[in-house]
Parts: C-alpha cells; structure tokens; sequence
C-alpha cells in the first residue's frame, strides 16, 4: 500500500542524465502548459504546496521528481502547446521527452492530462498516438472534471473511442473533489 501524503519532492533535473539515481518505477506526468499538473499532484498527495502552482503557462522547465513513500517517482514533464518571449516549450518538451522515452529503464506509466473542458489538440493526439505506437502504458487523466456535466463526459468518451482507446485507460479528476483521486491512487499502486 502506497501512502500518498508521505510525498517529497527530489530535486528537478535539465536531462535525464541528472534524475535521481534510485530503484523506484516512475509514473511520468504530461500535459499542456496548462493543464493543472502542479495541481493534480498536490491533490493526489493531499499536500497543499508539494507542487508549485502558477497561474502563467510554461513554468515547468525541467524533469520534477517526487518521492512518493519510497515506492515510486512522480516525474513532472514540461508542458506543450505554450510559446512565450521566444521560449518554444513544445521544442523542449520534444528534446527532452525523446531523450527520456529512449533511455529510462523504471517507466511505469505515463499519465496524459487533459483539460475536460477542452477538444482534444493535435499535440494531445500526437502524444497519445506516439504512445500507443511505442506501446507505452498510459491513463487519460481529464482534469477538472467539476466543470462538466455528464453529458459532456459522455462526448468525451466517445471522442476516444474513435482513437481506439480504452475507457479503463480514463479517469477523471477534480480537485474540488477529492475523492475523484481514489479511482487514480488505486491504479498507481496495481
């Protein structure tokens, strides 16, 4: 059993290279700019500032690592989809994330997040689809999920099966709700 609040965060990393040198599988976290990652990994862990928050896009710049009770690293990635002063993240998102995929031997599962208010973008179908095509283990991880209704969540989910994915590969979650995170701390620790 995995106790979520014994979190810490590690240290943050430029490359691989420089990841924390332990034997623990990691779940990696990707996702727009803005899409709530800080967030979710303060409401998995029940820790109000384990995460940084910020209310600009494109404030993750580096691989974050959290030492989730000595049993597994939550590996906060750069977003995508966000360009500011010249700064092109999505080109760093794919340096870095090439680099991570073809060397990183402990990957447990990589945690898509999406905004549930919003259609799926290129860039989401693009990581999607490098996944399935590598065979990576991933959850569709739809953030925000207070604000829709059931009807929109119904729309989502079949916006995915004409991507050929799997409904057990989703779950949605609120911060206002916490208890929308037990659905994704059990699958954390299957």
């Amino acid at each position: 059993m995995i106790n979520f609040t014994n979190t810490k965060f590690v240290k943050s990393a430029p490359s691989l290279k420089e990841a924390p040198q332990g034997m623990f599988p990691e779940v990696l976290l990707v996702g727009k700019s803005n899409v709530g990652k800080s967030s979710l990994i303060n409401a998995l862990c029940n820790k109000k500032a384990l995460a940084f928050t910020s209310s600009k896009p494109g404030h993750t710049r580096l691989l974050n690592y959290y030492n989730v009770d000595d049993k597994l690293y939550l590996v906060d990635a750069p977003g995508y989809g966000y360009a500011k002063g010249g700064f092109d993240l999505d080109k760093l998102f794919g340096e870095m994330m090439e680099d991570y995929f073809s060397n990183v031997t402990r990957l447990k599962m990589v945690l898509v997040l999406l905004d549930s208010r919003r259609e799926l973008s290129e860039d989401d179908l693009e990581i999607i689809e490098y996944l399935q095509s590598k065979n990576i283990k991933f959850l569709l991880t739809f953030t925000k999920v207070d604000k829709i209704n059931q009807s929109e969540k119904h729309h989502l989910l079949m916006i995915l099966k004409e991507h050929n994915i799997d409904p057990k590969d989703v779950v949605f979650v609120s911060t206002l709700k916490p208890r929308t995170f037990d659905a994704l701390r059990s699958i954390l620790q299957s």
